[in-house]
């Protein structure tokens, strides 16, 4: 993080807490900042009250973790739902970007990461055992693995691919194809190619 030197607290402490979030550099988080010195108080804090509202009023699906309001999300609550088919995606904005195209109309489970020894996150570090309890309690027909084509998203669909297959062999097991960049995160890529990908997934059997 770069050093910054407008000699006002108020103003270096604001820029500072842009760059910690993802995507922001030095410029962008001072254009940020000085975009909300001229916004009116009133706009401002509405800014404030709507990003505290995100941790006041937010939590997680109780079934497939994805960011909710409350104990149940919207896609797990909805009856007209496919509830023997789960889409496993890596972060919730990935449930996003496949709704975007409104195509699937399964269920998702949310993993908050991908297997990383590098990093030192491993199976316990995700959310891969409340995956297992799902398939164990409920009648699942499909389970379409949809981690990013990275090395790491590779490794975890091919951890997915072993565990789902030891617990219960008849449940189908696919993959997104290879439409896909490789290297690529799913968030970022167009509805047609997603389309694509889920309509040609395979098979990893």
């Amino acid at each position: 993080m770069s050093q910054i030197n407008s000699s006002l607290p108020s103003i270096d402490r604001l820029v500072e807490a842009f760059q910690r979030l993802p995507g922001i550099g030095p410029k962008s988080a001072q254009r940020l900042t000085y975009h909300l010195i001229k916004m009116k108080r009133e706009e401002s804090a509405e800014l404030a009250s709507a990003a505290l509202g995100i941790k006041d009023n937010l939590t997680t699906c109780e079934i497939c973790f994805n960011i909710s309001e409350k104990s149940q999300c919207s896609i797990c609550s909805d009856n007209e739902r496919n509830s023997q088919i789960i889409c496993v995606v890596e972060e919730p904005l990935n449930v996003l970007a496949i709704e975007r195209s409104k195509i699937f109309k399964g269920l998702y489970h949310v993993l908050y990461g991908v297997i990383s020894p590098v990093d030192a996150i491993g199976p316990d570090n995700l959310k891969i055992s409340e995956l297992t309890q799902r398939i164990k309690n409920n009648e699942i027909k499909e389970i379409i693995i949809a981690t990013n084509p990275t090395l790491r998203g590779e490794a975890t669909a091919s951890y997915i691919r072993d565990m789902v297959l030891e617990l219960d062999k008849s449940v189908e097991i696919s993959r997104l194809a290879r439409g896909l960049p490789s290297g690529s995160d799913i968030e970022y890529v167009d509805d047609s190619t997603l389309v694509h990908a889920l309509n040609s997934r395979s098979s990893l059997k």
